[in-house]
């Protein structure tokens, strides 16, 4: 993906001085790097700073830097967990000091025993325990146990309650005020519950009255004289302050949803959309929408859901949204038979989720205020050229579209690849390959041929078979074809026979390999060069040669590609090496006759004729 309109000077200039993570992104628009800083502002500008020593990997990586993004938190804290998942998602290249398995302990409450013990997790299972956090401090979260322990009198043993009551003689944690001592029946169930339910309302951040007990026990102790129990009191007070600094990033219910917030002004709005998967955040992305004046923020999102969700092959099972929606059932109805299960939309109004959301709107705001004029200019790019090309084709809508090429060397190991683009940017993660299977020699036609009955083929039967997250499940709203009448003409043979209505366009090239015009119901449509249609045509041509050839070179690599004499009939290690002693290259051996060729030692008519046939 080109880059020529992203200024990284003038974007420097708007970078806020807040917490937040900054993603890399190289000329390919691959993310090459993700760091957190305490300050956006000052820690993305060091990168482009020539009097700063850097280091010779940092150095390397800023050559290849072409734009860069960023996510705004509220703390360092929260900048440092959402580092952790974006690099686990996309594996940056230039984050090797940082690509470890390290795990974040969380707070388990065994809310599914009778009496229910507190204590750490570095895993959170489906066990209907509940989980709090990740915490990035694990001397936190245990000193936090401890404080539970104290407060609340809760067990931290592994007796089997209430089968083994009476059975053994209290603790020692009884006998030091730090458990009721259940165990003994000392407490009852229900009495005990109680004291679990004041544990949960502390984790979920009903912090005020325990911080301001521990200020009054600390200052009480301090005036007493007794330092060494006012210390207790402020260390104790600290770990709850770390505690305190709520984790927004990781939801602990392990769940897929999206997070959706607006901002808007008098005709323009962003919608900054959250992707939690398992859990974890692991992407965002923006939608930058032109308004009506007086839009409220539930209408913009209420259109948005509706055109975003019907174009996306993934929905989770539940949308968190910053404002009520008025179709809200009747969304919640369509969006649930598209997924096949139950979908909610949910508004949360406090704890963790409610900031999660005002994160999102924050994050839109900075969009909007910003990111104006790169955003218009990006939807110029992207959706804008979409438009064109469909009113070229006079197509309605083009949300998808799928490109195909064909590689080969000297016609083997012939592979094709499929390349899509949504809303006018690459969606990578639909990318396919195709090892060409049935069809022998330089035969490009009859390659392509495999290759959309394949993919077409497959998705029809994920279809039936209602795999909403197949590979091949959403189907193109134009296919491009890289060549014009021949390989035009094959797609729609294809779609033919699988019965299916899909409009096809050919990417027409000169003869110097450029891209002159589109190829569509028989007819070549000139495109303006200096049109954002054409550039967009251009992008996605070159994309899909790209990747077709990137295949290519990866069986190279692996050892996979051998002589293509080596697939004909009748020819073996010693007549290929007389062959090639002869003739050199096989474009010479293509030349010579069936005499010629017969003449060469260790070879007969034969295996001459099986040469020629199969090359020609």
């Amino acid at each position: 993906m080109e880059n020529t309109n992203f200024d990284i000077q003038e974007e420097l200039k708007k970078l806020p001085a807040r917490p937040g993570v900054y993603i890399m992104h190289d000329e390919k628009d691959h993310i090459i790097y993700v760091g957190k800083a305490i300050s956006l502002k000052n820690r993305v500008r060091q990168y482009f700073q020539s009097s700063r020593n850097k280091g010779v990997k940092i150095e390397q990586m800023v050559t290849h830097i072409r734009r860069f993004e960023y996510i705004v938190t509220d703390s360092e804290l929260e900048a440092l967990v959402l580092e952790c998942n974006l690099i686990k998602e996309h594996h940056p290249k230039y984050n090797t000091m940082l690509m470890d398995d390290k795990t974040y302990p969380f707070i388990k409450v065994t809310t599914n025993e009778p009496f229910p013990r507190v204590m750490l997790s570095r895993k959170m299972k489906k066990d209907k325990a509940r989980y709090f956090g990740p915490y990035t401090s694990a001397q936190a979260v245990r000193d936090t146990i401890d404080l539970i322990h104290k407060l609340y009198h809760v067990r931290s043993c592994n007796r089997s309650l209430p089968r083994d009551i009476g059975k053994e003689r209290p603790c020692l944690n009884y006998h030091i005020k730090q458990c009721d001592a259940p165990c003994q029946g000392y407490i009852s169930q229900e009495e005990y519950r109680k004291s679990i339910d004041e544990v949960i309302r502390f984790l979920n951040g009903n912090y005020d009255g325990i911080l301001k007990e521990l200020e009054e026990k600390m200052n009480a102790a301090s005036e007493a004289l007794e330092f060494e129990r006012a210390i207790e009191y402020r260390e104790l007070l600290n770990s709850v302050k770390k505690v305190a600094q709520k984790q927004k990033i990781t939801d602990s219910s392990g769940e897929d949803r999206d997070v959706l917030a607006v901002a808007s002004g008098e005709e323009d709005a962003v919608v900054q959309v959250f992707f939690i998967r398992g859990g974890r955040l692991i992407g965002r992305d923006h939608f930058y929408l032109r308004i009506s004046k007086g839009d409220t923020p539930s209408e913009i999102l209420d259109s948005f859901i509706k055109q975003y969700y019907a174009g996306t092959p993934y929905i989770p099972g539940e949308l968190m949204l910053q404002e009520e929606v008025e179709d809200r059932e009747l969304l919640e109805t369509w969006l649930t038979s598209k997924k096949g299960q139950k979908v909610s939309l949910r508004i949360p109004k406090k704890g963790t989720k409610e900031k999660l959301v005002e994160l999102a709107a924050e994050n839109a705001r900075l969009v909007l205020s910003k990111d104006k004029e790169r955003l218009k200019r990006e939807e110029g790019r992207t959706i804008g050229a979409v438009k064109e090309i469909a009113a070229l084709l006079d197509l309605d809508e083009v949300a998808r579209m799928e490109a195909y090429d064909i590689s080969n060397t000297n016609g083997f190991e012939s592979v094709g690849s499929m390349i899509v683009y949504e809303r006018g940017k690459p969606k990578r993660n639909d990318y396919r390959k195709f090892k060409i299977r049935g069809i022998k020699g330089a035969d490009d036609y009859g390659s392509m041929r495999e290759v959309l009955t394949r993919r077409f083929t497959h998705g029809l039967r994920e279809r039936e078979e209602n795999a909403e997250l197949g590979k091949f499940t959403v189907f193109p709203d134009l296919i491009l074809m890289d060549g014009g009448k021949g390989q035009v003409n094959v797609a729609l043979q294809v779609l033919d026979e699988l019965h299916l209505d899909i409009p096809v366009c050919g990417m027409v090239k000169d003869d110097h390999h450029r891209t002159r015009g589109l190829y569509y119901q028989n007819v070549e449509i000139p495109i303006d060069r200096s049109s954002e249609a054409f550039r967009l045509i251009t992008r996605i041509q070159d994309e899909a040669h790209r990747f077709a050839i990137e295949y290519h070179r990866q069986l190279r690599s692996k050892g996979q590609v051998h002589s293509i004499l080596d697939d004909i009939e009748g020819i073996g290690p010693a007549r290929r090496k007389a062959l090639m002693r002869h003739y050199l290259s096989l474009d010479a051996v293509r030349e010579a006759s069936v005499e010629e060729l017969a003449k060469i030692p260790s070879m007969n008519e034969k295996a001459a004729e099986s040469v020629y046939k199969f090359l020609h």
